[in-house]
């Protein structure tokens, strides 16, 4: 099992290549349905395999000129405090909430890339549509989901850096990246002294994330983003339902 669960890990980063989010809200299931990890301890384990990845992802749109570091760091360090947050909240949480969490997280995913692969976000810049205020709020939102089920917010920061923040796209896909890694690393933190981590595992499970995520920047001027992101939204919704169905059965 552990074999597929490694195959499986490349699938994680090659889909955060192609799509520059979305993919890390897979990392979590692998652990619990294909590898028998308890939920908690999977979403633990999930947060540092998240940041690694987005965090090589990150530079490689870093050296391309696609990351905004007054924004990412402006929203990353808000998002981090809710990371921690939702990680300690998680103490008082079972594993089975966080699991419906996580599907409806899947669901609303889903629904936020099938929109934008039907209509795909604007590539130049527009003017902020929201205070400064309300997209730090974002940030505290996506921060605690993360904290919470240990995904990495990348639906949510890409659109609202571009609709909310007037971020051009490719710059939206590569600031969040670097959000979603400082995400993780908070998050990780919060969860130290609640469960332990196979530390050895999640470092080599990282390690062909990681290599997935090298290959999905490379090949995504080959694939069309709206077929892509339609395709991959209609497998979180079967993934999310599974998910409530086992998790409530």
């Amino acid at each position: 099992m552990q074999i597929l669960g490694l195959a499986l890990a490349v699938i994680v980063g090659l889909s955060l290549g192609l799509l520059g989010g979305g993919g890390s809200i897979l990392t979590v299931p692998i652990f619990v349905y294909v590898l028998g990890f308890a939920a908690k301890q999977a979403i633990a384990m999930s947060l540092p395999v998240v940041g690694a990845t987005s965090f090589v992802g990150a530079i490689r749109h870093w050296r391309n000129g696609n990351v905004q570091p007054r924004l990412a760091l402006a929203f990353g360090g808000v998002a981090m405090v809710g990371a921690y947050v939702g990680a300690r909240l998680a103490t008082f949480v079972s594993g089975q909430a966080q699991l419906t969490l996580l599907a409806l997280a899947m669901i609303a995913a889903a629904v936020s890339m099938f929109r934008s692969g039907r209509a795909p976000m604007q590539e130049r810049s527009t003017e902020p549509t929201a205070s400064t205020a309300a997209i730090m709020a974002v940030g505290v939102g996506v921060g605690l989901l993360t904290g919470l089920v240990g995904i990495g917010g990348g639906f949510l920061v890409v659109p609202a850096l571009v609709v909310l923040a007037g971020v051009p796209m490719k710059q939206a896909i590569g600031t969040s990246l670097v959000v979603i890694a400082m995400n993780a690393m908070s998050g990780s933190l919060g969860y130290v002294g609640q469960v332990s981590i196979p530390w050895s595992f999640v470092g080599l499970f990282s390690a062909f994330a990681i290599a997935g995520i090298l290959i999905g920047t490379s090949l995504v001027r080959f694939v069309s983003q709206g077929a892509l992101k339609q395709g991959f939204a209609g497998f979180l919704v079967l993934l999310g339902a599974l998910i409530l169905i086992r998790n409530h059965s």
